[in-house]
């Protein structure tokens, strides 16, 4: 059942949601200048790189691309240009904006067999674009997923080894924080650094690599496009409180880490404060200069409880309703996804927008040689866990954080009770959504 906002944004956008024919009836020309919209910041790596992928496309192809790159307000402002019928051509956005950006009727359905290429693409990427009807409305061009960065210098100094199970990386955790690993002779260094801090999610969003590996859940696929809350069974119960004791009882966490996102935590680790980090592969150029790659190692995140499962993301380029251009739309999606897209949108040392490739043909090894981003792909490929598609996953990562902040801020609150507050939460959601199971 559609929700009043959902169906009122189909309306205001062009033509039927339901039909995944929007823009169908708006007159088509191949000459018309493509409007694309990037979410990253204006002047930044992630807009260099766009530049550069479209300069391509349009030596390529003879397509004309506008490129306008956004980052703050960037769904406000996308809302205004919906209000005004006027969307832009193409937008290239988080995997984890499809559900919302579908739901809101500003998606046409995409038909992969006129992707050149589309035959190449990673199944585990591919099966991100997917609405939670099954239908196609992204096109993954770029992955990702987490891995563990820990101080090398420090764990050899310690002569400790990189950790293969949960136990071991609590280990290796509470050495870097009481055996003085930096020898500065003063007690300032923490195991793990973690961004708990609840805005835009991010205690949820860091905690996923550990309720995954433990086989818990935020919500847990019930069969026909329905979920079930699942953050209150016995699996999600161990993780949470196995995660919650490295802060509250072993005390490996940085200190403040609940009012953190990610820009700070990621200075505790650069800075020398902290000793392991769980996270992507974009920070690597950053700490090569500022620490230097031979203080820090990439290695895959150990077994956990159940299974070695991590956060996956990426970007993925959706093809917006209303166009006038729906070929170049595709030629687009087509070129980015390509052999020759892959490689320019991997080129440079940090004004690049392709992360790992999704194309099953590109060797990430040929184009980098640095072993560190094998490991990275490695990781995506055996362990990559993506977010469900249900139609809007923030108010469910938001709901999951403000728990686990909470369990963490405050050693004191009931976690079990808790987590069984979080599910009721987690079941209105749903229901909310349409998507609950009966």
């Amino acid at each position: 059942m559609r929700t009043a906002s959902t169906m009122l944004a189909c309306l205001v956008v062009l033509t039927a949601c339901s039909s995944g024919a929007a823009g169908t009836n708006v007159e088509q020309d191949a000459k018309a200048t493509l409007e694309l919209w990037t979410r990253t910041s204006p002047g930044g790596p992630g807009e260099q790189g766009t530049l550069k992928l479209a300069a391509a496309f349009e030596k390529a192809t003879g397509y004309k691309v506008k490129v306008t790159a956004i980052f703050d307000d960037f769904e406000t402002k996308m809302q205004q240009r919906a209000a005004q019928k006027d969307l832009p051509d193409i937008v290239m956005n988080d995997v984890a904006q499809l559900g919302t950006m579908q739901g809101q009727g500003l998606l046409r359905e995409i038909d992969l067999t006129k992707l050149a290429g589309a035959k190449d693409l990673s199944e585990r990427a591919l099966a991100s674009g997917k609405g939670v009807d099954g239908k196609q409305y992204g096109v993954p061009y770029s992955a990702q997923a987490t891995a563990l960065l820990i101080r090398k210098d420090w764990r050899e100094k310690l002569g400790l080894e990189p950790p293969r199970s949960w136990a071991d990386l609590a280990a290796l955790a509470k050495a870097f924080t009481e055996k003085d690993p930096d020898g500065n002779g003063r007690n300032d260094t923490s195991g793990l650094a973690a961004p708990l801090s609840t805005k835009r999610g991010y205690a949820s969003w860091y905690f996923s690599n550990f309720l995954w590996a433990g086989g818990g859940d935020f919500v847990a696929e019930a069969g026909g496009g329905r979920f079930k809350p699942a953050m209150s069974t016995p699996e999600s119960i161990a993780a949470a409180q196995w995660f919650r004791d490295l802060a509250c009882k072993d005390k490996v966490i940085q200190p403040g880490a609940v009012t953190m996102d990610t820009p700070p935590t990621n200075e505790t680790f650069e800075s020398g404060k902290t000793g392991m980090y769980v996270v992507g592969p974009y920070l690597m150029p950053r700490y090569d200069k500022s620490l230097g790659k031979d203080k820090y190692e990439v290695v895959p995140m150990p077994q956990g409880a159940k299974n070695a499962d991590v956060l996956a993301e990426g970007g993925a380029i959706y093809l917006m309703a209303g166009s006038p251009n729906n070929a170049g739309q595709d030629a687009f999606a087509s070129y980015a996804i390509s052999a020759e897209g892959q490689k320019i949108g991997m080129e440079g040392d940090t004004a690049y927008i392709v992360q790992l490739p999704v194309n099953k043909t590109v060797d990430i090894s040929q184009v980098r040689p640095d072993p560190r981003w094998k490991t990275y792909a490695d990781v995506y490929q055996s362990s990559g866990h993506y977010p469900p598609s249900i139609p809007n996953w923030t108010p469910v990562r938001q709901a999951t954080a403000d728990t686990v902040n909470a369990l963490v801020a405050d050693c004191g609150l009931d976690l079990k009770g808790e987590l069984q507050k979080l599910d009721t939460k987690l079941a209105g959601i749903l229901a909310e959504q349409g998507v609950a199971a009966s």
